[in-house]
């Protein structure tokens, strides 16, 4: 699991090995043998890792399916408990005229999830770690 992880989020970062290795001081091959499962890295590279794709060493070795931590979570939930109540509070909600359906508002919630996590992941790229909420 871990080797798959590291190659998703390579790939996600649009790095090569050649950039890991040179962030990690190791050779591209070695890098290498991480995602080919070759090699295991050591806690203190597994630490390097979660902190430059700002996740969590659970994630990366596959112990946690979860890309946000729990107070992440619980504001996501939050956010979306509050687009669900706006949406709901609209009298005659429609869609291009036609009254939106239950069916049709979950779609539409659970695409509204996915644009708040994707936004969530985004903003951790351009925000410093200092101003960022522990």
């Amino acid at each position: 699991m871990l080797s798959e992880r590291l190659r998703e989020l390579r790939k996600k970062h649009k790095l090569t090995q050649k950039d890991l290795g040179d962030f990690l001081g190791i050779s591209e091959s070695g890098y290498g043998y991480y995602e080919q499962g070759r090699n295991e890295p050591s806690l203190e590279t597994l630490k390097k890792l979660a902190l430059k794709y700002d996740v969590s060493m659970s994630y990366l070795s596959g112990d946690d399916d979860k890309e946000f931590n729990e107070r992440e979570e619980k504001d996501i939930a939050k956010q979306m408990e509050k687009i669900r109540k706006d949406l709901e509070s609209q009298d005659g909600l429609s869609f291009y005229g036609e009254p939106l359906s239950e069916e049709a508002l979950e779609s539409l919630m659970e695409s509204m999830e996915y644009v708040v996590k994707q936004t969530k992941k985004i903003n951790r790229k351009y925000i410093p770690k200092k101003y960022r909420d522990k």
